[in-house]
């Protein structure tokens, strides 16, 4: 039986989705990974190296879903390949005012405008200290998205990152410098080729090899696009992550759409778009991130030229379920995609 369709998702689904969050995560949190492990059970074995790191399988869970990195290990029991933790900002902040995130389930979408709320990459460190510590580390990748605080001003944004890294660097496997969110104000401008360059420099000269990648937004232009998979083969940057949330909600009713960033199942097309136009303007790992909301969707990210691909919107619709049937289907067209995967 699939015990979210069947049991939890009628029930989270009663709750407003801010709330259902939070009580998804702390149950995660405190229930033992063997009894997740024997729930939903484990995941094909389909190996991957990229960027020095290897993932067990390629698919991962995407940024948001886990803002404080507080229930890393069920993750990884749920059969996750990799986890993404944050996104993460120097500064603890609440973020922006509720309610901030919305379901439509008609379109299989989320929006949101959380606004980065975290408890800051000081608060962050000590709890990753504290895991590391106690035995109990996940076996996958562990990336780390951080963002710019709020109140720090785009001409300062540099040392914002770098300050979050500083703090962070120990504990992730890899990081996500996220660019492209469009609920913190004028942060998508750093997505342009200078303001980009001097983060990413910036954070690089402090990495000490850790692999950092950059998220992008799939409302970028086609030249933009271009600039971007420039500046990061350019500054050494070791992928990308395509993509954040659209401002796109065209696909809503009009009565519905409201302030923030739209994921699931009507930003899958336009995500796809943009790792094909990744993949023309370079060789870097790609990690699909916009609207994977089946198995289908994530065949199609990969064969458009992605090398993994995260859920978020999808996890919340399908729950573990979609973990698996993702990897059997990548495990499936494997012969096919080997040469996506040679980086």
């Amino acid at each position: 039986m699939d015990i979210y369709s069947k049991l939890l998702k009628p029930f989270l689904f009663l709750l407003p989705p801010e709330p259902a969050h939070r009580l998804a995560v702390a149950g995660l949190r405190l229930t033992p990974s063997p009894v997740l492990r024997w729930a939903f059970g484990s995941m094909p074995s389909d190996p991957v190296k990229l960027f020095g790191l290897n993932f067990p399988n390629r698919v991962g869970l995407g940024a948001g879903m886990d803002k404080d990195a507080r229930a890393l290990p069920a993750w990884e029991a749920l059969g996750f390949g990799f986890i993404e933790a944050g996104t993460v900002t120097a500064l603890p902040q609440p973020g922006n005012p509720k309610p901030r995130c919305f379901r439509h389930p008609e379109q299989r979408a989320l929006v949101n405008r959380m606004g980065f709320n975290n408890a800051g990459a000081d608060a962050v460190a000590k709890r990753l200290a504290r895991l590391k510590a106690s035995g109990h580390w996940p076996r996958v990748p562990v990336g780390i998205n951080i963002g710019k605080s709020k109140v720090t001003p785009n001409r300062e944004a540099a040392s914002d990152y770098v300050a979050s890294f500083r703090l962070l660097q120990p504990y992730g496997d890899f990081f996500t410098i996220n660019v492209s969110s469009p609920n913190t104000p004028e942060l998508r401008a750093l997505q342009a080729g200078e303001s980009l360059s001097r983060i990413v420099r910036a954070v690089r000269m402090v990495d000490g090899g850790k692999p950092v990648l950059v998220k992008i937004s799939p409302d970028l232009s086609e030249s933009q696009i271009e600039e971007i998979a420039g500046v990061s083969m350019q500054e050494g940057i070791a992928g990308l992550i395509a993509t954040n949330t659209t401002l796109d909600q065209t696909s809503l009713p009009s009565a519905v759409r409201r302030a923030g960033g739209l994921s699931g199942a009507p930003l899958s097309e336009r995500a796809t778009e943009v790792v094909k136009s990744l993949r023309r303007q370079t060789s870097l790992p790609i990690i699909a991130s916009g609207g994977v909301m089946s198995a289908e969707d994530a065949r199609k990210k990969i064969e458009a030229g992605a090398n993994l691909v995260q859920i978020y919107t999808g996890f919340v619709y399908s729950g573990p379920a979609i973990i698996r049937s993702i990897s059997v289907e990548l495990s499936r067209i494997k012969t096919r995609i080997d040469h996506l995967i040679a980086v």
